[in-house]
């Protein structure tokens, strides 16, 4: 029998990045436009004190042209990001660890599960803005970031375990790239919870500029978990 021939071949490396730096460069377009076009609305809060970055919110939702150019890069970056869910699954669920074999494929389809949700969330929050639904929108931004969170976290462990399962040692580059995603998973957690601090302590105090420090964490999470959810794997 004949074998078929692939029509085209893609690399996988390039795919991934591309895939991770459309919403970076979506999020960057769309919050040096709200400073240029739409500054003092985009920057404007209950507590009427003066601020110097606009919130992500508002930065991606809240005004046009930025609310379609960040739907556009979510949409195109939403979709190969399901894909690879799924092929991640296969690629985890290709070892077994032994005794704790049903465990780990347990907590294999739970990542699954946690990278479908997120991606999910991510859509819904992009198209339902804050000025459409707030409280849609404030919900899927904590579940968007509360399933990166702990995706992250088992990834690590999925990555240990399947590689240093039955006697398996890892190599120079695995421990390196473990070494590597644990601490890029330590930080992002600690900018999550700076970011809280930051966003309670505005709500609280109103302090003049309080919103920026909040929107500079956030900013840097968001863009964080895009990156680390599909180079953690």
């Amino acid at each position: 029998m004949r074998r078929q021939q692939a029509l085209f071949n893609v690399n996988f490396s390039l795919l991934v990045t591309v895939v991770a730096l459309l919403p970076l460069l979506g999020a960057l377009t769309c919050i040096v436009l709200s400073i240029l076009l739409n500054f003092k609305e985009s920057t404007w809060t209950h507590c009427r004190v003066a601020n110097y970055l606009p919130s992500i919110s508002s930065a991606i939702g809240g005004y046009a042209p930025q609310k379609y150019i960040w739907r556009i890069c979510v949409a195109l970056h939403a979709a190969p990001r399901f894909l690879f869910a799924f092929a991640y699954f296969g690629y985890y669920t290709s070892f077994h660890v032994g005794p704790r074999n049903t465990l780990y494929k347990n907590l294999a389809r739970l990542c699954v599960f946690l990278h479908v949700l997120e991606n999910t969330a991510l859509v819904t929050l992009t198209y339902v803005s804050s000025t459409d639904n707030y409280a849609v929108h404030e919900n899927m931004f904590i579940v968007f970031m509360v399933c990166s969170e702990v995706y992250m976290l088992l990834s690590c462990i999925l990555y240990k375990w399947s590689h240093e399962s039955n006697g398996r040692v890892m190599t120079k580059s695995e421990v390196r790239s473990y070494q590597y995603k644990k601490r890029l998973f330590v930080f992002n957690l600690a900018m999550f919870l700076t970011a809280v601090y930051m966003f309670f302590r505005h709500e609280w105090y109103c302090e003049t500029g309080g919103e920026k420090d909040f929107s500079t964490c956030i900013y840097l999470l968001a863009h964080l978990i895009l990156l680390i959810t599909l180079i953690s794997s």
